[in-house]
């Protein structure tokens, strides 16, 4: 056995691994989320530290790749027991060395960011969290959406190719299993939008959130929330500030703010202007 913790061994995940992933999550206050570590298990690379003493893991994360133009790390936790003992640091570089030579983007919070910076990730990047129940006010927004069918997953790809910047195939053909909605947003038989509502820590988060423009935006969120029975929650690029102000005024709340970095690119690929909201900050 490694006589130093941040020496010990890093391995791939697994679905079967989900239940450990969730004690993980719940090790650090978080709900257990064993509905998002499911989708991003399967869908990416889940990497863990074992605890030495047979206790589950004690450190853990997941990359979702996009093909070698983008990879996404997501869900970095370490065990509270074995915080501060350089565990999330050591499990990091493993990460890094794995994924050398492709561009990496994370979302970090105010405690993780000063770890990454050490890594060489640079801010590049803002998103505000906002949460609540949603009560419409003012002038409902003038766009035409439905309920996303089989016919509408190739257009529902090329859109989310053309402004994510890279495919997420592999992502976006589990929303309709994954979430509990999913809407699209059309103009004379064009898609001009989609997005998805799944469920969560007791809320609905609504993501991804990809839009022609603002209003499209609008449009989508309302009709997700009509149906909803939960707050929503989402997180939004704090560039669209016309949203931010907009979904504030139908009652959610700003509730944190995270940075979004990146190793190697000095942005990220696409039309950030349509894409207002990510699946979930922890596959980019």
């Amino acid at each position: 056995m490694p006589t130093s913790l941040a020496a010990l061994p890093v391995r791939r995940l697994t679905l079967g691994d989900l239940h450990f992933c969730a004690d993980l999550s719940e090790d650090r206050g978080w709900p257990r989320e064993e509905h998002k570590w499911g989708l991003l298990l399967s869908a990416g690379t889940g990497y863990g530290i074992d605890d030495p003493q047979g206790k589950g893991l004690i450190a853990g994360c997941v990359v979702t790749s996009y093909g070698p133009g983008l990879s996404a790390i997501g869900m970095v936790l370490v065990a509270e027991r074995h915080a501060r003992q350089g565990i999330g640091k050591r499990l990091m570089q493993y990460v890094l060395k794995e994924h050398e030579g492709t561009p990496l983007t994370l979302h970090a919070t105010p405690n993780g960011q000063p770890l990454y910076e050490q890594l060489g990730f640079v801010t590049t990047g803002r998103a505000e969290m906002v949460r609540g129940a949603f009560v419409p006010s003012g002038e409902a927004p003038r766009v035409s959406t439905r309920p996303a069918t089989a016919d509408d997953l190739q257009a529902v790809l090329r859109l989310d190719a053309e402004v994510f910047g890279q495919d997420r195939t592999h992502i976006i053909a589990r929303l309709p299993a994954f979430a509990d909605q999913l809407r699209v947003a059309e103009e004379s038989g064009a898609l001009i939008g989609f997005a998805a509502a799944w469920p969560n820590m007791g809320t609905y988060v609504v993501g991804p959130l990809i839009a022609r423009d603002t209003e499209t935006a609008k449009g989508l969120i309302s009709s997700l929330a009509v149906e909803a029975e939960r707050p929503l929650r989402t997180d939004i690029d704090v560039r669209h500030e016309e949203l931010l102000t907009w979904v504030k005024a139908q009652g959610l709340e700003s509730i944190a703010h995270n940075a979004v970095m990146t190793l190697g690119i000095p942005a990220l690929p696409g039309d950030w202007t349509r894409r207002f909201a990510p699946l979930t900050v922890a596959a980019g």
